[in-house]
């Protein structure tokens, strides 16, 4: 038996100057109306990356129940939020965007654009998938990708998260470590030129290697629902690249970390380690459990070459129905046995009931 599995991607993090405007514009544009969790309390736990001291914050994970990973959606609560100095650019370092699915990228863009009008025209990735970008109401770039797969049909183009886009300085280096660490050893395309030929994201024209990558079968309770995903690592050329979050703090504005759900963090700490990749936070180093409520679990944090980071969940305890104390407890169960769609329809039924009061 595997001592440890990734199971997918669970969330991408999206650190915000007003947690409440930004959550409502992925919900009316993205369909992230389902809350998983939402806490607001301090971060202490996160001090390598924090200055050093625990920060309050607010913070909520919310998911398209038409398939894809979550979004967690992050403020500072009594810290002003510093926004990126510089214009992110192609190949910059860091998590550049998120990966979005649609049904069709054309009728979604029709959709999107008439409600929403900063993005740029269809097109195709490298690897031929229909595609578009475009900006949140803060300027993160979101590309929006084709991919028909339901997990819950709810009647909607849009879906959630299925990967990112990711900066990189060595693209040698990074398939290594994200072939290796992640389970990423799967090259969908791998090509070079300008970035962007639409145009529409500033740097559009900057020569760029662009890999996008797959994985192997994922299996666990949430991989139905998370599906699988592609991670698009982009190094610049001709030019220096820029850290996206340099001096500034984890969950200041921008896309904070690529999140992915874990069984069996213990083991998983070890091989990190032994691949040069150590856990840089864990909050559960002696084995207790990080208690958020009506959820529980275990979260650690790794940086890949670059610095940019990556988060991992285990989770131990996830809500149903929390007014009615309605839970399930994930270590009584086969971690290989994908959880039902009707636990995630109570869940969507019960976060819209409040949501409407």
């Amino acid at each position: 038996m595997e001592k440890f599995r990734i199971t997918g991607i669970q969330q991408v993090g999206v650190g915000t100057e007003d947690f409440r405007r930004t959550w409502d514009w992925y919900i009316r544009h993205l369909g992230a109306d389902v809350k998983i969790l939402e806490d607001d309390t301090v971060a202490e736990r996160m001090l390598p990356y924090t200055g050093g001291r625990p920060q309050k914050r607010h913070a909520c994970i919310a998911i398209n129940l038409q398939g894809g990973s979550g979004y967690e959606i992050w403020q500072f609560s009594e810290r002003r939020p510093e926004p990126c100095p510089i214009t992110v650019m192609p190949g910059d370092l860091g998590v550049l965007a998120a990966k979005v699915k649609c049904r069709n990228a054309g009728a979604f863009h029709r959709e999107f654009s008439a409600d929403w009008k900063d993005c740029g025209p269809v097109g195709t990735l490298p690897d031929g998938t229909p595609s578009f970008w475009a900006r949140d109401l803060y300027g993160n770039w979101l590309q929006i990708v084709e991919r028909p797969d339901v997990f819950i049909d709810e009647g909607r183009q849009s879906g959630g998260v299925i990967g990112a886009v990711i900066g990189v300085s060595d693209m040698e280096r990074s398939l290594r470590f994200y072939g290796r660490v992640l389970g990423y050893d799967k090259i969908l395309s791998d090509t070079e030129g300008a970035y962007d030929p639409t145009g529409f994201l500033p740097g559009a024209g900057r020569r760029c290697r662009r890999v996008i990558l797959g994985h192997g079968p994922r299996r666990g309770a949430f991989s139905d629902l998370f599906g699988a995903s592609t991670l698009e690592l982009v190094q610049a050329l001709d030019d220096q690249p820029r850290k996206v979050f340099e001096g500034r703090f984890w969950g200041d504005p921008g896309f904070i970390q690529v999140c992915f759900d874990v069984v069996g963090m213990s083991a998983f700490k070890e091989f990190c380690a032994a691949q040069g990749h150590p856990f840089t936070v864990d909050s559960c180093p002696d084995g207790e459990v990080f208690d958020m409520g009506e959820a529980s679990g275990r979260f650690s944090y790794i940086e890949d070459p670059d610095g940019t980071l990556l988060e991992f969940v285990e989770t131990y305890k996830i809500p149903v129905v929390g007014k009615l104390g309605w839970s399930i407890d994930m270590t009584k169960r086969d971690p290989q046995k994908p959880l039902s769609r009707f636990l995630f329809r109570m869940m969507g039924l019960v976060s819209r009931q409040k949501a409407s009061r």
